[in-house]
C-alpha cells in the first residue's frame, strides 16, 4: 500500500539526509527516486532496490529482476555490489547506479523515510503514531488504541499482527511490524488520506532487524516481558536490551510503561524520553506510587469496570467487555497512551462512557464462539499468557479443557513450563500441534506433555492429559467432552488461519473448527462479528 501521489526526490539527497548510514555513494550519477522497497517482487518504475543479505540468499540475486520491473538504483553492501557487477559482466548489460553501504538492511528505513516524506516535520503533517511493545498484550492493546481513538471522533491507521488498516481498507498482515520501506509508505499513505492517528505493534523482531528504523512515534507504549522469543535474543536481559531501544528520543516522544513487572518498573527509570508509568495489578509489589494505577477493579458482564486514578487526583471510569483481568491492563495502557498524547480527561471520559470502545472485538484474542460451554479462542502462545487466560476463563461449577501445543523452530525451553502451565489450571488438558514448521511434530507434543505429566506427578494435580492430533481432531475431543457449564479454551493460534507443516500451509482456522464441533454435538453458537481477519 503505497500513496497514489509519489514525492520524487533526487536520491543524492536523500542519501545526504540520512547522514553516516548511507556512507559514500561510490558513483558519479543518482537518480531521482520515488520509491525503496526489499521485495524484488514489489517493486515499481522509479524505485530503489535494497538487495540486503538474507538466510539462504542475497538479495542481490534478484537485482536483475528488480531492474526490469523499474529499478532504477540499487543499495546493497560490497558483496551485494559484487555480486551484481558480476551477473552485469555475464550478460553484458547495464546496471543502474549502485549505492554501497555498510548495512543495506540499517540504511533503508531511514531512507524510505525521506523518499515517502513519511514524517515531516510541524504540527499535523503526519498522524499521531502510537507504538507499543511487550511480550502479550499488543494486539489487543492497539485494537483498544484505535477504538477509543474512533471514540474520539479521529480517523485512524492500524499496523499489526492481524491485518493493517489505512482508514477503511484493510488488508490480511504477515508480519507483526512489516519490513521499514513498507512501514514508512504506509505512513506516508495514512497522511496522504488525511488519518489524524495510527497505531502500530511494535515486535522485538522488528526492532532487533531494522524495521521501525527511521520511524519515530509520538507516544511509545510497554506491557510486559515474559518468557518468548529466546531462539532469537538468547537471554531475557538481552530481550530486554532490545525492547527498551524503542524507548530512546530517537525512536519515541513521551512513553507509556506498565509497572507491574520489574521490567517495567526498570525501563520507566531508564528511558530517557519522558515516562508516565502505569499500575494495573494490585499484587505488584510495594513500589513507590505510579502516575496512573488501576483500583477499584470489578466484573461487568463477561469483561471488568475499574477506576484510574493520576497522581494529582484525576479520575477515569473504564470498562472492559473482553474477559480477563489482563485486558484491564490493556484498556488501561491505551486509555493513558491518549492521554499522554494531549486528550484532555473529560473529553476522554465522554467518550469512554458514549462509546464503550474497549468492548470491540479482537480476532482471535478472547475470542468468544459460544456460551453453554463457553468456547473461546486466544493467541495465548507462552507461559505467561497462558496462564493468564487459564487463569481468567473458569466458570463456577464448570470444568476448564484446554487444547494447546507450542510452534516448533522456537525456543524449546518454553514448551514443558506451558505443558506443566496447562496442567495446573486445567481440569482436562489435551496436548496436541501448534505450527511445528520443519520439526517432527511428536517430539513437540511430548514435550509438552512432558512438563505436564512432571507437574501433575509432583504437585499432586487432579489434571487429566489426553495427546490428541491433528488440531482439528483435538478441538473435537474438548468439544465431545464439555458440558454447558464448562470452558473449552483453544490457544496458541488466535486468528492464523493456515498451519505450516513441513513447508505447507495447511487451511486451519480454531475459531471455524470450533464453530462447526460446537453445532455438530448440539451446542449453540455466537453469531460471527462482522469484521474478522
Amino acid at each position: 500500500m503505497r500513496p497514489r501521489k509519489p514525492h520524487p526526490v533526487a536520491l543524492s539527497a536523500a542519501l545526504a539526509a540520512i547522514g553516516p548510514l548511507a556512507g559514500s555513494a561510490g558513483t558519479p550519477y543518482l537518480p531521482v527516486v520515488t520509491g525503496l522497497t526489499l521485495d524484488s517482487r514489489s517493486v515499481l518504475p522509479g524505485d530503489v532496490y535494497a538487495a540486503v543479505p538474507g538466510a539462504t540468499r542475497h538479495g542481490a540475486d534478484f537485482a536483475g529482476q528488480a531492474v526490469r520491473a523499474g529499478a532504477v538504483a540499487i543499495l546493497t553492501d560490497e558483496a551485494g555490489a559484487a555480486i551484481v557487477a558480476r551477473a552485469a559482466a555475464a550478460a553484458d548489460a547495464a546496471m543502474p547506479p549502485v549505492v554501497v553501504v555498510p548495512d543495506p538492511r540499517r540504511a533503508a528505513g531511514p531512507l524510505a523515510g525521506v523518499i515517502f516524506d513519511s514524517q515531516p516535520e510541524g504540527p499535523g503533517a503526519a498522524p499521531t503514531l502510537f507504538g507499543i511493545t511487550g511480550t502479550n498484550g499488543k494486539t489487543t492493546s492497539t485494537y483498544f488504541l484505535t477504538a477509543l481513538l474512533a471514540a474520539l471522533d479521529r480517523t485512524t491507521g492500524l499496523i499489526g499482527t492481524i491485518e493493517i488498516r489505512a482508514g477503511a481498507d484493510a488488508i490480511p498482515s504477515a508480519l507483526t511490524t512489516p519490513e521499514s520501506p513498507q512501514v514508512h509508505s504506509l505512513l506516508a499513505l495514512m497522511r496522504e488520506r488525511g488519518l489524524d492517528a495510527a497505531s502500530m505493534e511494535v515486535s522485538s523482531h522488528a526492532l532487533e532487524y531494522g524495521r521501525v528504523d527511521g520511524v519515530r512515534f509520538d507516544v511509545a507504549g510497554f506491557t510486559n516481558l515474559t518468557q518468548d522469543h529466546l531462539d532469537l535474543h538468547g537471554t531475557m536481559e538481552d530481550y530486554f536490551a532490545v525492547k527498551a531501544t524503542l524507548f530512546t528520543a530517537d525512536r519515541c516522544r513521551r512513553a507509556v510503561v506498565l509497572v507491574d513487572d520489574d521490567w517495567g518498573r526498570r525501563l520507566a527509570a531508564t528511558a530517557d524520553v519522558p515516562v508516565l508509568s502505569l499500575r494495573t495489578e494490585p499484587d505488584a509489589g510495594a513500589q513507590p506510587a505510579a502516575d496512573w494505577t488501576v483500583t477499584a477493579v470489578r466484573p461487568s458482564g463477561l469483561g471488568h469496570a475499574f477506576t484510574l486514578e493520576g497522581r494529582a487526583g484525576e479520575r477515569l471510569q473504564v470498562r472492559t467487555g473482553l474477559p480477563g483481568t489482563f485486558n484491564v491492563s490493556n484498556a488501561a495502557l491505551a486509555t493513558v497512551m491518549v492521554l499522554a498524547s494531549g486528550v484532555a480527561v473529560g473529553e476522554l471520559q465522554h467518550a469512554l462512557d458514549d462509546h464503550d470502545p474497549f468492548t470491540t472485538e479482537v480476532p482471535g484474542r478472547m475470542q468468544l464462539i459460544g456460551e453453554e460451554p463457553a468456547a473461546i479462542v486466544d493467541f495465548a502462545h507462552n507461559p505467561d499468557a497462558l496462564r493468564r487466560t487459564l487463569a481468567s476463563v473458569r466458570r463456577p461449577g464448570g470444568r476448564v479443557i484446554a487444547v494447546f501445543g507450542a510452534t516448533g523452530q522456537r525456543d524449546e525451553s518454553k514448551r514443558p513450563v506451558m505443558g506443566a502451565v496447562g496442567a495446573r489450571l486445567s481440569d482436562i488438558l489435551i496436548v496436541t500441534d501448534d505450527d511445528p514448521h520443519d520439526e517432527d511434530e511428536a517430539v513437540i507434543r511430548r514435550a509438552v506433555r512432558a512438563g505436564a505429566d512432571a507437574a501433575i506427578r509432583e504437585e499432586g494435580l487432579a489434571c487429566e492429559v489426553l495427546e490428541v492430533f491433528p488440531r482439528a481432531e483435538a478441538i473435537e475431543r474438548a468439544v465431545a467432552l464439555a458440558r454447558p457449564s464448562d470452558t473449552v479454551l483453544v490457544a496458541g493460534r488466535g486468528h492464523e488461519v493456515w498451519q505450516e507443516v513441513k513447508g505447507v500451509n495447511l487451511s486451519l482456522d480454531d475459531r471455524e473448527e470450533l464453530r462447526s464441533a460446537l453445532t455438530r454435538h448440539g451446542f449453540s453458537v455466537l453469531s460471527r462479528p462482522g469484521i474478522e481477519s
